[in-house]
């Protein structure tokens, strides 16, 4: 059967944008439709904050296609509307956040140098375009070169290949971008980056859930997700947003690290809750999902960020070292 563009456009006027009665073509999403033999591929732009609308215009719109017998591909896991792997690498982690400081780059920053530590081949992805510090945490500002196939080699430090907009950028100079570009941007760090062969990427995600986390979820498979907290309330609303949106978009949550969790007195070694005690624990429990681990707040792990070496670099004897590397440790068992 001979399939038209004006055909498949036609089947998706059917397709309305969830609580609209304009449909996704006449609201201008569908940016492009490719035909080969029976298979047909249509982009959609979307810009939500709200992750049950690209599911749902993903489902109707396959529902619209297959009417005319044209064969929608599958979802696998961790899509959103046809993610697909990274060429090289094995694994692909968010480290993710339902709000800001939380610590979550000091997570995946540490995270990364763990799973290293273990013999793996890692890289870390600083998918924060706004807010970068991977740069600062690593203690580099050298600038990416490009291969002769245009493709952005990463920045390697401490044994890890790295990309961040921080190395782009000046430390007074803000990424002004609107969505489209930051929806640019992500896609090259992921796909026009010369990751070589990796056992690991940890991709640094930015808090909460908008077009950054929808764009990745959508288009890159993910083997699972990290989510940071603090041990408070007001951390833990949020972080069960977060994993929440994993979950509608087929993502596993691979469990939450609560950061911050105590504090223990030099003087006395007495441990101090300071943001409360048992949070993780619980939201875990509500997730139905494994608390990774309890990294504690210490002044050295934020003297060494801010000296470009992650603490679990630096100082191997830190009992921050060590819950990382007993995060690492069973991550690499769960995906191995």
């Amino acid at each position: 059967m001979s399939i038209s563009e004006e055909q498949v456009k036609n089947a998706l006027k059917s397709v309305r944008y969830p609580g609209f009665t304009r449909d996704i073509i006449s609201f201008g999403l569908v940016k492009s439709v490719q035909i080969d033999g029976g298979e047909v591929k249509v982009q959609l732009a979307l810009a939500t904050n709200d992750p049950n609308v690209p599911a749902t215009i993903k489902n109707d719109a396959e529902k619209a296609l297959r009417e005319i017998d044209i064969h929608a591909p599958p979802a696998g896991a961790g899509t959103g509307m046809g993610a697909t792997r990274i060429p090289g690498i094995r694994h692909v982690i968010a480290v993710a956040s339902g709000k800001g400081g939380v610590g979550k780059s000091t997570v995946a920053a540490n995270l990364a140098v763990a799973l290293e530590q273990t013999g793996a081949r890692v890289g870390l992805c600083d998918c924060d375009i706004y807010g970068p510090s991977i740069s600062l945490m690593f203690g580099t500002r050298e600038r990416p070169m490009a291969t002769e196939e245009n493709k952005i080699v990463p920045i390697e430090q401490y044994g890890l290949r790295l990309m961040s907009m921080g190395f782009l950028l000046d430390d007074a100079s803000p990424a002004i971008l609107r969505g489209p570009m930051v929806t640019r941007y992500t896609q090259q760090f992921l796909r026009q980056v010369e990751w070589g062969e990796l056992d690991y990427l940890v991709l640094d995600l930015p808090p909460g859930t908008g077009d950054i986390q929808l764009t990745i979820v959508q288009t890159v498979a993910l083997s699972g997700a990290i989510v940071v907290t603090t041990p408070q309330e007001v951390a833990l609303i949020d972080a069960r947003k977060a994993a929440t949106m994993f979950e509608k978009v087929n993502v596993p949550v691979l469990g939450l690290v609560e950061n911050m969790s105590y504090f223990v007195s030099p003087s006395d070694g007495k441990r101090y809750h300071i943001f409360g005690s048992g949070g993780g624990e619980r939201e875990a429990k509500r997730l139905r999902v494994p608390l990774l681990g309890q990294v504690p707040i210490d002044i050295a792990t934020r003297e060494s960020g801010d000296r470009g070496m992650p603490i679990v670099g630096e100082d191997r004897k830190s009992p921050v070292t060590a819950e990382f590397k007993r995060i690492a440790e069973n991550l690499r068992k769960t995906l191995p």
